[in-house]
């Protein structure tokens, strides 16, 4: 029988790994550092001082027939087809799931390490929780979606809070001119300080300090600019693009190792026209449904079907009663339609707890083939 093993339990990771125990009949193994599922789409709200829904692993996974290893992954072994864990015996694979995701890019800017914050995983969102009880001003570090709904969550939700935005490019400028304009009423209305076209230079202990030399003062920086991913696929030898992603063809699997997929933020999958997939949850879920329906086909001696990927829409959340849902092309490229405030803000909530919905419910994926 076939051994799979899915190292990530992520978004793209935990459906992959659903699927492939439903779809393959092969024996699968979920590796994944802690015992609870993150949703990291919802850690802005966490950081802000809101309470999120427990969502034990075991408990999204019983019934799956996957087994579940709760360990650090600390190589990859790719002649011997085994994952080394920190603390139990090397866990041996016929096929490998690599979906471990990715993390902030503190080391890109000098001192972001040492003085500033994160969203990106549910460690440093608590540590940013704890700091924001202390009131005082917070600089977001950052103009993208990311950035965009920690600043309006933290400025809703903590209103003793005074929130500074600094963004290197122009403020919304992946977004039409009617987004744009809703972007900056809603901005305003929250009082949210928007600085852009601000390169950072430097994360300091009483703020940021940008290419021109002048100091935007604060006493926490969250930052949200600039995405890692781990160093595993590189020191295993796999083929990985100049940022570490996982170079895949068009049905996810590794281009020097068929026996290896990736999925998420970890790989660097590509529509065919060539565009590269963006680091989100949109994209590592139809991608995880794709792989595992690729890796199907090939075990049943069928020719798998490529990624077929498209754009429809950019869901902002700008607090809890406001959002913004850009309508795209295929390419991701914005049109002049938005759909703005509660409406948006209810759209915004159905897709995030759709996510969750998935993987309860995994059939649900056939949506993506």
């Amino acid at each position: 029988m076939t051994n799979i093993v899915v190292l990530g339990a992520g978004y793209a990771g935990l459906l992959a790994a659903r699927l492939a125990a439903k779809r393959t009949g092969a024996t699968v193994t979920l590796i994944n550092a802690g015992d609870r599922f993150v949703e990291r789409v919802r850690l802005h709200q966490f950081a802000s001082g809101q309470r999120l829904r427990d969502l034990p692993l075991a408990e999204l996974l019983d019934g799956s027939g996957v087994r579940l290893v709760v360990d650090r992954v600390i190589a990859i072994d790719a002649q011997k087809r085994a994952v080394r864990l920190a603390g139990a015996e090397p866990v041996h694979y016929d096929v490998l799931f690599y979906a471990l995701g990715s993390q902030a890019a503190l080391d890109s800017v000098p001192g972001a390490a040492e003085h500033a914050w994160s969203v990106s995983d549910a460690e440093r969102a608590a540590l940013l929780r704890e700091r924001l009880r202390e009131g005082g001003v917070v600089a977001v570090a950052g103009g993208g979606l990311t950035g965009i709904e920690a600043a309006t969550e933290l400025a809703e939700s903590a209103p003793e809070v005074k929130v500074r935005l600094v963004t290197n490019g122009t403020f919304g400028g992946a977004l039409s001119e009617r987004g744009r304009r809703h972007l900056r009423r809603t901005f305003q209305r929250l009082g949210v300080d928007i600085r852009d076209q601000a390169r950072i230079t430097e994360v300091r202990a009483d703020g940021l300090l940008l290419s021109d030399g002048a100091h935007v003062s604060a006493e926490a920086v969250v930052w949200t600019t600039g995405f890692r991913v781990s160093p595993l696929a590189r020191e295993a030898g796999f083929a990985v693009d100049a940022n570490g992603r996982m170079i895949v063809d068009e049905t996810l699997r590794s281009v020097s190792h068929p026996e290896v997929y990736g999925v998420g933020d970890a790989a660097a999958a590509r529509r065919p026209d060539g565009q590269e997939l963006r680091m989100a949850c949109a994209t590592g879920l139809p991608a995880a449904a794709q792989a595992v329906g690729a890796l199907a086909d090939r075990l049943a001696g069928r020719e798998p079907k490529p990624l077929r990927f498209r754009y429809f829409i950019q869901c902002i959340s700008l607090g809890r009663r406001d959002g913004l849902i850009q309508f795209v092309r295929a390419d991701d490229s914005p049109i002049e339609a938005v759909l703005t405030g509660r409406l948006a803000a209810l759209y915004k909530e159905t897709i995030v707890k759709s996510t969750i919905t998935l993987q309860r419910h995994p059939a649900l994926a056939k949506l993506f083939s």
